[in-house]
C-alpha cells in the first residue's frame, strides 16, 4: 500500500514539474520582442537591459536595435551617454564583432606584415573604388606593421555578379593573388565546384552594422568605415592600444 501511495505521489510531482517546465518553455518561446522583430525579418541573438528604463538593447542579425519591453516600439540609431561621452551602441557592437570574427579566421584572405604590430580585418568588395585604392597601397600597410585580413562583402547582395566573383576569388588556388588581380580590374576565373563562405561573411557584416566597403575593424572590435591611409590607420591603432 505504501509503495502504491509513493508511486502516486511521484506521478503527481512529475506531472506538476512537466506542467511548470512547459509554462517556462512557452514563456521563452513567445518572447514579445523576438516575435515582433521576427515579423520584420530580423533574427534576435541577444536581449539585455539598456541604460534607459523600460528599453531593451537587442542584438540582431542586422545590428543593434532598442525595443520597448512588449516589442511594440522599436528604435535604431546610436545611443549616446553624454556624461561619459560614450557611444553605447558602438560599444555593444564592438563586443559582437570581436566574438564574431573568431569563427572566421580560417576563411579570411590574409596579407601578413613581416614586422607585425597590429592586425585589422577589412570587409571588402572587388568593384569598390576605395577598396581598390586601399589594396593598391597594401605595401604601405604591411610596411607600417599592419597585417591585413580580408573578409568578403558583396555590396550588390547575394544575387549579384560581385558575389559570384568573390566566390571564385576565395576558391582560387592562390586566393591572395586572385584578389589582387581582381582588384586590378582583371577578369576573375571560374572555379569548378566552388564552395566558399561568402554568404556567411556578408551576413556577419550586416550583423556588425556594415552597409558599405571598405569597413575596417580594429583589434578592439571598433570600426572605421571607409578608406584610411596607412599612416592614419597606424595612428588610430596605436591610440587604441594605449587607451
Amino acid at each position: 500500500m505504501k509503495k502504491l501511495f509513493l508511486a502516486a505521489a511521484l506521478a503527481v510531482s512529475a506531472s506538476a514539474y512537466a506542467t511548470e517546465a512547459t509554462k517556462t518553455e512557452s514563456t521563452l518561446a513567445i518572447n514579445p520582442i523576438q516575435q515582433s522583430l521576427a515579423n520584420l525579418g530580423l533574427s534576435v541573438n541577444d536581449i539585455t537591459d539598456s541604460p534607459i528604463p523600460g528599453l531593451k538593447t537587442v542584438i540582431t542579425d542586422r545590428g543593434v536595435f532598442y525595443s520597448s519591453h512588449d516589442g511594440r516600439y522599436l528604435m535604431q540609431g546610436a545611443l549616446i551617454d553624454v556624461a561619459n561621452r560614450k557611444n553605447l551602441t558602438e560599444d555593444a557592437l564592438s563586443g559582437v564583432r570581436k566574438e564574431g570574427l573568431k569563427d572566421y579566421q580560417d576563411s579570411m584572405i590574409v596579407y601578413k606584415a613581416e614586422n607585425e604590430k597590429h592586425q585589422v580585418t577589412i570587409f571588402t568588395d572587388i568593384t569598390c573604388g576605395y577598396c581598390r585604392k586601399l589594396h593598391r597601397e597594401l605595401d604601405d600597410y604591411l610596411n607600417a606593421g599592419i597585417t591585413v585580413k580580408y573578409m568578403a562583402f558583396p555590396r550588390g547582395g547575394l544575387q549579384s555578379q560581385g558575389y559570384e566573383d568573390l566566390m571564385n576569388v576565395w576558391c582560387a588556388k592562390d586566393s591572395a593573388t586572385a584578389l589582387t588581380e581582381a582588384k586590378a580590374g582583371n577578369p576573375v576565373e571560374d572555379v569548378k565546384n566552388c564552395s566558399a563562405p561568402i554568404a556567411e561573411h556578408y551576413q556577419l557584416g550586416q550583423k556588425f552594422g556594415i552597409s558599405g566597403t571598405p569597413a575596417i575593424i580594429l583589434e578592439d572590435g571598433s570600426i572605421i568605415p571607409g578608406y584610411q591611409p596607412a599612416a592614419d590607420l597606424a595612428g588610430a591603432l596605436e591610440r587604441n592600444a594605449k587607451s
